[in-house]
């Protein structure tokens, strides 16, 4: 097709899959969901105590879901799926723990998870017992596939079963506060006429009202399409259903596309109101949806989340710790390195982004954690997750000028001028394309100390002195080690200590010259950054001292030793 990128067939199978149309029945053709906008946070449920739990290759212990819940809880989760108690004593037990702990805020809702069988009915109800504030979630596989080679039963057959076990489940409800949800397992592959009447039907035996809504959680239980099907499914039952008002309409996308964050954001486009996933995207397979990452899409859009991530590295820690998991380093927001830029030209952006911002906040007379955000690279301000900018700039072998200073700016206070920040990354450059390794701020004053402060060290003067002998005539005089003098005139003092060299056979001339405060107080530390040319070279040299003047002095004597 394309003559100048002429692609060949792979070798692997392609023709033994139907494409998504072939499997996916979507009836919607006037869609509304392209034209909306997110404007507020949707009903969340983590569901990492059930379904994430069931997907580890070693389940949490009684203390590892008990931190769990305690996390989400302290994140300000208000309804919580907390286990399917009859699949086994662990998860029964924990929802009695939880029963008869106490550990259930008067606010927060738990839900527990069912088949729609009665004695796996009549155990959960065991499960619950004493507690208040609890949705029943009952589920049946639908999809014609699991009809046919699972269940072994017709549309007829499955939805009589379906309704025999809910109106079980209302019968054991009795008038206690209990709600009901259910989910057409693998929705997204079911006929949606079939799914609708199966919702339908159970809106009405449950007797659904706005004040004891219904929720019918849709699940893309297993991910086969691209997300806008997913999002004309999820519009179709949103225009469809019974007593609209008095029913939630829920999604719990899975991953396997890894289409899942955008599958449940198109979904709360199409008319969903709640979300089930869980934090980090743990789950069966490729993984459940990622809470975290749509919570934080939803902040970086000015969007209220609803939900506390303000320390995303502890968040990181607890999900780690209870699931044996590690979290990628480029994971969405919670990674290691995803605040971090190495490339030169990001570098280079980011840290004028962020001194930008800083002045912004300064002329708005805000902190710079209240200002508006706009820095390049960086869609979320590392702060508001609770990160600092220690990490946003590291160096290796690929960085440039801009992330060198901005690591000596902000780790070591110095102000480098821009032709010493080119020098000096080329130092740098020399210094990492052998390994390819990182190299720390640490290790960079090391590199810049050996490079242009140390050949001042000690000073080859014994003493000198400088003195303004006539309107702009100032003059030089010192004493170098091996006893010999030096003196000169000059414009100035550094002028004066060129003519000096100069007198002594050194063709020294100064280029640039800069100086800055190290230490805040009369009495702090100042650098001094000189630019030389030396016998036809040219040479950078910086020297730190309580006196700007001497540490000027001894800039040019690191300048000139370098050439020697």
């Amino acid at each position: 097709m394309y003559v100048w990128n002429r692609q060949r067939p792979s070798t692997m199978p392609s023709h033994r899959y139907r494409p998504a149309h072939e499997r996916v029945e979507v009836p919607l053709t006037e869609r509304a969901w392209p034209a909306r906008r997110l404007t507020q946070a949707p009903l969340w449920v983590p569901v990492d105590l059930r379904d994430g739990n069931q997907a580890l290759v070693e389940p949490m212990d009684p203390e590892r879901k008990r931190l769990m819940f305690d996390l989400l809880t302290t994140m300000g989760f208000k309804e919580i799926e907390v286990g399917y108690p009859s699949s086994s004593r662990p998860d029964f037990d924990f929802v009695r723990h939880l029963a008869t702990s106490g550990a259930v805020p008067d606010d927060v809702s738990v839900v527990v998870f069912t088949a729609a069988r009665r004695d796996l009915i009549e155990r959960t109800f065991a499960s619950i017992e004493g507690m208040s504030r609890v949705v029943v979630h009952l589920y049946t596989a639908t999809a014609p596939t699991w009809r046919d080679v699972v269940l072994g039963h017709d549309r007829r057959e499955l939805r009589d079963l379906i309704m025999d076990a809910a109106a079980h489940v209302a019968r054991l409800a009795g008038d206690r506060d209990i709600r009901f949800q259910f989910s057409p397992e693998v929705f997204n592959l079911t006929e949606p006429d079939y799914a609708l009447e199966v919702c339908n039907d159970l809106t009405a035996l449950w007797d659904a009202s706005p004040d004891r809504p219904v929720i019918h959680n849709l699940p893309a239980t297993v991910e086969v399409a691209t997300p806008n099907v997913y999002a004309d499914q999820i519009e179709y039952m949103h225009r469809h259903l019974d007593r609209r008002d008095a029913v939630i309409l829920s999604v719990h996308p899975h991953n396997d596309r890894g289409t899942g964050v955008a599958c449940a954001e198109l979904a709360l486009l199409a008319g969903a109101q709640r979300v089930e996933g869980c934090l980090l995207g743990n789950g069966e397979r490729t993984g459940n949806v990622d809470l975290v990452t749509l919570a934080l899409n939803l902040h970086v859009q000015g969007v209220d989340p609803m939900i506390d991530l303000s320390d995303i590295d502890e968040v990181r820690r607890v999900v780690e710790r209870c699931n044996r998991l590690p979290v990628p380093e480029r994971h969405p927001y919670a990674g290691d390195l995803v605040y971090t830029a190495f490339s030169g030209t990001h570098q280079d952006a980011i840290g004028k982004g962020l001194a930008h911002h800083a002045k912004r906040a300064a002329e708005l007379g805000v902190p710079p954690e209240l200002a508006p955000w706009d820095v390049p690279y960086l869609p979320i301000d590392p702060a508001d997750v609770g990160r600092d900018y220690q990490a946003v700039i590291r160096v290796n072998s690929q960085s440039g000028k801009g992330g060198i200073a901005y690591l000596l700016r902000s780790r070591h206070g110095l102000e480098l001028p821009r032709r010493l920040q080119i020098d000096f990354s080329q130092v740098v450059q020399r210094a990492t394309d052998g390994s390819g390794e990182e190299v720390t701020a640490e290790q960079l004053w090391e590199l810049f100390r050996a490079t242009y402060l140390a050949p001042g060290e000690p000073s080859p003067l014994t003493e000198w002195n400088t003195a303004q002998t006539g309107p702009g005539v100032h003059e030089f005089t010192g004493t170098l080690r091996d006893g010999r003098l030096l003196r000169g005139t000059g414009n100035g003092p550094l002028s004066a200590l060129a003519g000096a060299f100069a007198a002594g056979g050194v063709d020294v001339d100064i280029l640039h010259y800069a100086e800055h405060a190290l230490d805040p107080g009369h009495d702090g530390r100042a650098i001094a950054y000189v630019e030389a040319r030396v016998g036809g070279a040219t040479y950078w040299g910086a020297a730190v001292d309580t006196s700007a003047l001497t540490a000027s002095v001894h800039a040019v004597l690191a300048a000139v030793n370098r050439a020697a």
